[in-house]
């Protein structure tokens, strides 16, 4: 099942992915929140295990878990939706973790397709913050990226690379892009 509607916008945690589906957001576009932040907020205040810093593998089910339904649950839109992250990073995070990555997994980012250019936040240390939820270092950020990078690459899509310029530019660059690839 691919749908060329629906578009992934990925990177490293702090690269500034979140704040572009925001803008896009404000603009009218549908956007599917990243999961793991919820995940991790839910699980402190539960006093869960599934926490990167605890258990990794419960983490990496959870939002796999969750990507699926955002997929599955959006599959029937027609105008352009963004995801901040897909399937696939689930699939990225594990093996940065140096993780198995369960079959149904795999099948599943095989299966579920978005459209075939995923855009990418750069490494960007000029906006890199941590928070609460965010506790990589800005090299383990890093090394998400590049992880992330093979991930999708592996599994056939096109990386587009957003430049480091305003918010207002990404999203513009975001645009111009989807809609050249409409015209094609």
């Amino acid at each position: 099942m691919k749908k060329d509607n629906l578009f992934v916008i990925t990177g490293g945690p702090g690269m500034g992915k979140t704040t572009v589906i925001t803008a896009l957001q404000e603009s009218g576009y549908t956007c599917v929140p990243e999961s793991g932040r919820d995940i991790i907020q839910q699980q402190v205040a539960s006093g869960g295990e599934a926490l990167p810093w605890r258990n990794r593998e419960a983490f990496a089910a959870r939002m796999f878990e969750q990507a699926l339904r955002d997929f599955q649950a959006q599959s029937g839109q027609m105008p352009p939706v963004f995801f901040d992250r897909g399937i696939a990073d689930t699939i990225g995070y594990l093996t940065l973790c140096g993780l198995p990555v369960p079959a149904l997994m795999s099948e599943a980012a095989r299966q579920y397709r978005f459209n075939n250019r995923v855009f990418f936040t750069p490494p960007w240390p000029a906006i890199y913050e941590q928070d609460n939820e965010r506790k990589q270092s800005f090299e383990e950020a890093v090394r998400t990226y590049e992880q992330l990078l093979r991930t999708y690459e592996e599994l056939g899509y096109e990386v587009v690379i957003l430049p480091k310029v305003s918010v207002a530019e990404r999203v513009q660059f975001i645009l111009s892009v989807i809609d050249d690839a409409c015209q094609i």
